[in-house]
C-alpha cells in the first residue's frame, strides 16, 4: 500500500557529485582536491611513507593506501579522506584489507575527528586485520585513546558510524549478518572532519584497502512532516550476490519505486504523481505518457510480459487510489479497472497470464488483499481479517501469491494459493518486514526488513533498513544491503530479468 502523493515543485536532475579528473599541475600549494564525495585525502601525523585516495568512478569505490605506526595514545598517524559535516549524519562503507598485511594491528574503517591535528579528539569504528573491531575514542585533544569493543566473532565486511548529537554509535555486521552496534558519549564540535582511514601499524610498511558502497547520509531533522517533507533520493541497482551497488542517478526530492522493465532497456519509477523512464543505456529521463493520470502513488507494476502497466491513481475529493492499466510505452487515456466508489485499490501485482490484478482492497472497513478479473471486472477477496494485508505478488508458475500480514502482531511475510487457502507464514522475526519480490526463475525472495519500533501496520519513509534474500519456500534469510530509506524504497517487482540484479530507491538530505 502506497503513501497519498502530495505535490511541490522542486529543482530535478541534480546528479552525483562525481571526481571530476584535475591536472595536479594546475592546482596552487594548499588547495584541497576533492576524492570523489570527500574534499581532501592527506596523511595525518606525518607517516614515514606518504599515503594516499584514489577513487573509481566507473565503480563508485575508494581505495586507500597509507602507513603510520599507530593510532592510539595520544597521537595518531594515517591516511584520511575527509569531508567537512555539520550536524547528525550516517557514514557507511564495504571495506576489505588488501593482500594478507603484515601487521595483525593495521585499521581501516570510518571516523569523526575534531580537527587535522594529529593528536585531535575523534571517534572511529575502527576494524584491525585480525578481526579486533572497537569504537575508538580520544575525549580531549592529546588524551589517551580508549575503546569500547565490540564481539562480532570474524572479520567484519559492513561498518557504520552515526551521529546523534553527542552520541556516536558503531555498527558492523560480517557478510549478511545484520548490524552489531557499541556507542559512545563524548562531545565533539557540530562541524567535525569525518571519512575513511587506513593505518598499517607500522612505519616502514604500506597498506591498502579497498571502501565500496560508500553513502554519507544526512537524516531526516526531528520536525520533518511525513508526507509534506521529503529528503533526496538515489536511484540505485545492486548485484544479488555481491552487494555491489551503484548510483544511477540522484535528485533533491523523492524518487520511489522503480520497475525493471523485462527487455532490459529501462527502470520506471514514481516522482510528484508523474511516472518516469530511467533509460539504462545512457541514463537519459523521460516522463512516461499516463494521460490524466497525474496523481499517482508508488504502486505501479510491470506485467510479466512487459507488455502492459498497472498503475493506482488518486481521484475525487478523497483522493481515492484507483488501479488502472495502459501499454507499458504510455498512453492518454488509462483503461480504469477499479470503482472508487468502493474505497482505495492499491495495485500490487498481475497474474503470470495477465488475466487478473491483486491489490490491497479499503473495503468493509478493512484492508485486505483483494483480485479483480480485468476482461468481466469480477472482484474477489483472498483475504479477511481485521488487520492489514498488503504486498501481494504472484509466483512467476502462478502457483502461489506472496504477501506481508500484520496477523501475528509484527509484519511478517506469509504466501497463499490463487484462490486465498493454504496461508503460510515465511518469516517469524521481531522486525517488520515488507514487500516480497520473487526472482525471475521463482527461487528468492528479495524484501525490505524495517526495524522494531514502527508500527508494524506502517512503512514509514527514512529509517535504517535492510534488504534481505531468502528462498521462495522460506527458509534462513540474509542481509544483502543496509540503507537509509523505507517507504518507496522497493515496494514494487525491481529484480533484472536474468535475476542478478535489484533496482531501489535510497535517501538522504542533500
Amino acid at each position: 500500500m502506497a503513501e497519498i502523493p502530495r505535490f511541490r515543485f522542486v529543482p530535478v536532475n541534480l546528479r552525483l557529485l562525481m571526481l571530476v579528473p584535475v591536472s595536479l599541475a594546475a592546482i596552487p600549494a594548499g588547495a584541497t582536491v576533492p576524492v570523489g564525495m570527500f574534499e581532501q585525502s592527506q596523511d595525518i601525523g606525518g607517516p614515514a611513507i606518504e599515503g594516499n585516495a584514489h577513487y573509481d568512478e566507473a565503480e563508485q569505490a575508494y581505495t586507500l593506501s597509507g602507513a603510520g605506526k599507530n593510532m592510539w595514545f595520544g597521537r595518531d598517524e594515517f591516511h584520511f579522506a575527509w569531508k567537512q559535516v555539520e550536524g547528525d549524519f550516517i557514514l557507511r562503507a564495504t571495506i576489505r584489507f588488501v593482500g594478507e598485511g603484515v601487521d595483525p594491528h593495521r585499521k581501516i574503517g570510518v571516523m569523526v575527528r575534531e580537527s587535522l591535528e594529529a593528536d585531535s579528539a575523534y571517534a572511529d569504528a575502527c576494524v584491525h586485520g585480525d578481526g579486533l573491531t572497537s569504537l575508538q575514542y580520544r575525549t580531549e585533544t592529546g588524551a589517551d585513546t580508549e575503546e569500547v569493543g565490540m564481539e562480532i566473532g570474524a572479520l567484519p565486511t559492513e561498518i557504520q558510524m552515526e551521529r546523534r548529537g553527542d552520541v556516536f554509535i558503531f555498527s558492523a555486521a560480517t557478510p549478511g549478518a545484520e548490524y552489531r552496534s557499541v556507542r559512545k558519549e563524548m562531545g565533539l564540535p557540530a562541524e567535525v572532519y569525518t571519512g575513511l582511514f587506513i593505518c598499517s601499524h607500522r612505519e616502514d610498511v604500506m597498506e591498502q584497502a579497498v571502501f565500496s558502497n560508500v553513502r554519507l547520509v544526512k537524516p531526516a531533522p526531528a520536525d520533518l512532516v511525513p508526507y509534506r517533507d521529503y529528503l533526496g533520493s538515489n536511484l540505485e541497482v545492486m548485484e544479488v550476490v555481491t552487494g555491489k551497488r551503484k548510483i544511477l542517478h540522484s535528485e533533491n526530492r523523492s524518487l520511489q519505486a522503480p520497475n525493471w522493465t523485462p527487455d532490459n532497456k529501462f527502470l520506471i519509477y514514481n516522482a510528484d504523481g508523474l511516472l518516469y523512464r530511467y533509460a539504462l543505456q545512457d541514463g537519459s529521463i523521460t516522463v512516461l505518457n499516463t494521460g490524466f493520470a497525474d496523481h499517482n502513488n508508488n504502486d505501479h507494476v510491470l506485467s510479466f510480459d512487459g507488455e502492459q502497466l498497472g498503475i493506482s491513481h488518486h481521484v475525487g475529493d478523497e483522493f481515492t487510489s484507483v488501479i488502472y492499466t495502459l501499454p507499458v510505452a504510455g498512453s492518454d487515456k488509462p483503461r480504469q479497472i477499479t470503482d472508487p466508489a468502493k474505497g482505495h485499490s492499491f495495485l500490487h501485482g498481475w497474474s503470470p497470464d495477465a488475466g487478473k490484478l491483486i491489490f490491497t482492497g479499503q473495503r468493509d472497513g478493512q484492508f485486505d488483499i483483494w483480485s479483480v478479473d480485468l476482461e468481466s471486472g469480477k472482484e474477489t477477496q483472498l483475504t479477511d481479517l481485521p488487520t492489514l494485508d498488503d504486498g501481494s505478488e504472484y509466483s512467476p508458475d502462478g502457483k502461489w501469491i506472496y504477501f506481508n500480514s500484520v496477523r501475528t502482531g509484527t509484519m511478517q511475510l506469509w504466501r497463499m494459493r490463487p484462490d486465498g487457502s493454504e496461508p503460510e507464514q515465511l518469516t517469524f522475526d521481531d522486525r517488520n518486514n515488507w514487500f516480497p519480490h520473487l526472482s525471475p526463475d521463482g527461487k528468492w525472495l528479495v524484501y525490505i526488513s524495517f526495524p522494531e519500533d514502527i508500527d508494524p501496520s506502517d512503512h514509514p519513509f527514512y529509517k535504517q533498513v535492510y534488504l534481505k534474500l531468502m528462498p521462495a519456500e522460506g527458509g534462513a534469510s540474509r542481509v544483502i544491503a543496509y540503507l537509509y530509506g523505507g517507504q518507496g524504497t522497493i515496494n514494487v517487482p525491481s529484480w533484472s530479468p536474468d535475476g542478478s540484479k535489484i533496482a531501489f530507491v535510497s535517501n538522504t538530505g542533500m
